[in-house]
């Protein structure tokens, strides 16, 4: 049970209405411009400045337009990309001010919790001090005049704000309806003024990071710990979504049959977690796709327990979600795959009851499906793979109802609704649970487990353009694993993570150029600890991993540098993670003629 500081709460009551005056005296002397407030004041004296509530809305349009500039506008998208106004409104960005306003208020009212200028100022120096995006974070402290009192105000609040409101919930002992509202009627507080003088850190000049090293991702207000989850890459954010619980029972560690419909949104340039709205979120699940298309996150199907055929679109910049719609959506459905066309998603296969040959396309601008034609499509599998190749999706392996493992595939052309086969001839070995990424000219699959029974460190590389495969060489490659994750940098694949034959999850990966044919292993220092069904994106200069299970559930992550020659526009679609085992995989039965 709570005590009431009376004394504090007295303190608080009073000072606050000292704030109230001064500022209401100030306000009758100081411009409406935000750019009045850009003068900078000598680290030793007390800053004069204030912030009225129109002001913390045009700061806050100034944060949202760096944001915006940074979203990935995927190559192929036949339209350009719109004006910020176009993705959230004037009034969703003073809903945004209100809301870390109105939870400061709770967190000293409520809370007994006043967030103190030293706060402010460690989280500023946070900021600048564990970046790993410094040429974002400068831009964002330049949307803001390079004012620290303004950057305390319009960037460190907000994000301590969220820290501590997330947390008290989550453990305030209190009856929920005794709790304070997030969104209460009365307007907040309209008016803050500097209590003391802020100093600016001074951002980092060089380079985003060194190549070959890695960097944890800050676990402060991380989602919870999760497999399953799926992850894309905005531009500026990791968005996590979805995924498993796990427990213990036994020696084996088993879904234990709930599903989360959380997620967060990771910023490399502060190092900082922000929760997704829970408001109209799709249903819990895991085993679900996602794929970014420039303005929002589209997650689909997937497992509740029990099959789905809804999904949701999530913006980042309001923070909503909508329904997709279900109206001739494809059967439901997990261990699909999906990717972005530049105009619509694709999903495909996967397991709903039985194992499935069938997908839709959704455009999300109209909000309609279309169904992939099953003539001279693939076998029904799931656990496969799928690359969008510039004007074709290309599927291949995954496994069937009785384990086959598939060295078979298929390439579909929106533009004419029909299927190709990918040739056989030099494929690698059937499997599962392996990776697949697109160069720009060819799709490399490697890992995953093979028809010997066992995991696998083959992989080729297969040109559409001469349907043929090419195998990727052996030497100094990763051991063989299954249930890993790839990325593609623009010169090099990076593979990471999964689980070996003899059960070890191991924390080195490997970096392969198709141009050399060779690889190099990643760093283990600093690494996260090994892992299956985490998720991974590739940020421009960064691989980010994330989540996932050793067998124990994990929010933890790291962001590895890989310095390409080239830095090309990120993936907007991260590879699907197979979901989580709760029983030892069965041996596959015997393929034909197995090749080397």
């Amino acid at each position: 049970m709570k005590k009431k500081r009376t004394s504090q709460s007295a303190f608080v009551n009073l000072r606050a209405a000292f704030v109230l005056l001064l500022c209401a005296a100030a306000c009758c002397t100081v411009a409406g411009t935000p750019m009045a407030f850009f003068r900078s004041e000598a680290p030793t004296k007390l800053s004069q400045q204030t912030l009225t509530f129109a002001d913390r809305v045009t700061y806050q349009r100034a944060v949202e337009e760096v944001y915006w500039r940074h979203r990935i506008w995927p190559k192929g998208r036949p339209d350009p990309k719109p004006w910020l106004d176009a993705v959230i409104s004037q009034a969703q960005i003073e809903e945004k001010v209100q809301d870390y306003l109105r939870n400061s208020q709770a967190l000293e009212n409520y809370w007994q919790r006043p967030i103190t200028p030293e706060e402010l100022q460690a989280e500023m120096d946070r900021m600048a001090q564990h970046t790993k995006n410094p040429e974002m974070l400068r831009e964002l402290f330049d949307a803001l005049g390079n004012d620290p009192f303004v950057i305390a105000e319009c960037l460190a609040r907000p994000a301590i704000v969220e820290q501590l409101v997330t947390n008290f919930y989550a453990h305030d002992s209190y009856p929920l309806a005794a709790r304070p509202v997030r969104a209460e009627n009365q307007m907040p507080k309209l008016i803050a003024a500097a209590s003391r003088s802020y100093t600016l850190p001074t951002v980092s000049s060089g380079a985003a990071c060194s190549d070959d090293t890695w960097t944890a991702t800050s676990t402060t207000n991380a989602p919870s710990a999760r497999p399953g989850q799926t992850a894309v890459w905005t531009g500026s954010e990791m968005i996590v979504w979805g995924g498993y619980n796990l427990r213990q029972i036994g020696a084996a560690t088993q879904i234990d049959g709930s599903t989360l419909n959380t997620g967060g949104r990771y910023d490399p340039s502060t190092d900082s977690w922000t929760a997704t709205s829970t408001t109209n979120a799709p249903t819990a699940r895991g085993g679900h796709t996602a794929v970014w298309t420039g303005s929002e996150m589209i997650v689909w199907g997937g497992y509740l327990p029990g099959v789905t055929n809804t999904g949701g679109k999530y913006n980042p910049s309001t923070d909503s979600w909508t329904a997709t719609s279900t109206t001739n959506a494809p059967d439901a459905r997990g261990s699909h795959t999906a990717v972005w066309t530049g105009s619509e998603m694709i999903v495909w296969g996967g397991f709903g009851g039985t194992y499935l040959n069938t997908g839709g396309r959704y455009n999300p601008t109209v909000d309609s499906w279309t169904a992939t034609t099953i003539t001279n499509a693939p076998d029904a599998r799931s656990d496969h793979t799928a690359v969008w190749a510039g004007s074709e999706m290309i599927v291949w392996g995954g496994h069937d109802d009785n384990f086959f493992l598939f060295d078979t595939g298929g390439r579909d052309h929106p533009g004419t609704n029909s299927w190709i086969p990918t040739s056989t001839t030099n494929a690698p070995l059937g499997r599962t649970r392996h990776t697949a990424v697109w160069t720009g000219s060819e799709m490399i699959a490697w890992g995953g487990l093979a028809v010997t029974g066992f995991p696998t460190n083959t992989g080729r590389r297969f040109n559409p353009a001469t349907n043929s495969w090419t195998a990727t060489t052996l030497t100094n490659a990763p051991s063989a694993r299954q249930i890993h994750t790839a990325v593609w940098t623009g010169s090099e694949n990076v593979v990471w993570g999964g689980i070996e034959e003899s059960l070890q999850y191991p924390n080195v990966g490997g970096r392969y150029n198709p141009d050399a044919d060779s690889w190099i292993a990643t760093s283990t220092i600093n690494a996260p600890s090994g892992r299956i069904s985490h998720t991974a994106v590739w940020t421009g200069s960064e691989m980010i991993v994330w989540g996932g299970d050793n067998p124990s559930q994990l929010n933890t992550g790291g962001r590895y540098c890989a310095q390409s020659e080239a830095t090309p526009t990120p993936s907007p679609t991260a590879t699907p993670t197979p979901a989580p085992r709760a029983t030892p995989l069965p041996r596959p039965r015997p393929s034909p003629a197995p090749r080397p």
